[in-house]
């Protein structure tokens, strides 16, 4: 019952998508624009770093919020530390299923980087901060997004298993890692054949 509560609560708030929220108010479909994706670099892309950062904001937020309901709620049982924590993780990684496979959108939604770097946080700070420097270092030292992204999600795996969290915790994140290759196979052909969008050139707009 918990676990199910988990998994409707995390989708919930990962259908929740900043790119509409931003495509409706300057009345452009994003995910039929630029790269056509859902998602704060393709906003970046198509309106500018500007409404890329409220869309990253947004989806941060729809990250963090849902895993800290489950927080508060699942204090009130008794629960040993490894169910707690599964439970936490199994929230989380529907909130990014849900961005990723959104019912609002036909199940074809982002690619549920901000929502993750929302999610780390929330579950342990420490975790969230590593993994974020390293999605940026390693961005800016490429010049693509797509590789810091993975790194990032690679070690979100290293960690949740140095961190000593339950080995159901660490599969989801691997689980999460494998799709975040799977979402981005359009973007490593196209760092292949060079046409990806550099993120120096992302900045430049206004």
């Amino acid at each position: 019952m918990l676990g199910l509560v988990s998994i409707i609560i995390g989708y919930i708030f990962g259908c929740i998508h900043g790119s509409n929220i931003v495509g409706k108010l300057k009345k452009i479909n994003i995910k039929e624009s630029g790269v056509k994706n859902a998602g704060a670099s393709n906003t970046t892309i198509v309106l500018g770093w500007k409404y890329g950062i409220i869309v990253a904001l947004i989806d941060i937020g729809k990250g963090i919020v849902p895993v800290l309901i489950m927080r508060y709620w699942l204090s009130g049982y008794s629960l040993d530390g490894n169910t707690f924590y599964i439970l936490l993780f199994l929230n989380g990684a529907f909130v990014i299923i849900g961005h990723n496979f959104p019912v609002t959108m036909k199940f074809s939604g982002g690619k549920g980087t901000a929502s993750m770097i929302g999610v780390a946080f929330a579950i342990d700070w420490k975790v969230g901060l590593i993994g974020f420097v390293m999605l940026v270092l390693v961005t800016l030292i490429s010049d693509y997004l797509p590789i810091g992204v993975l790194v990032m999600y690679l070690s979100w795996v290293i960690l949740t298993s140095l961190f000593g969290y339950p080995l159901y915790a660490i599969l989801i994140t691997l689980a999460l890692t494998l799709l975040c290759i799977y979402k981005h196979m359009e973007n490593w052909k196209r760092i292949q054949n060079q046409t990806e969008t550099r993120v120096s050139s992302m900045l430049k707009k206004k």
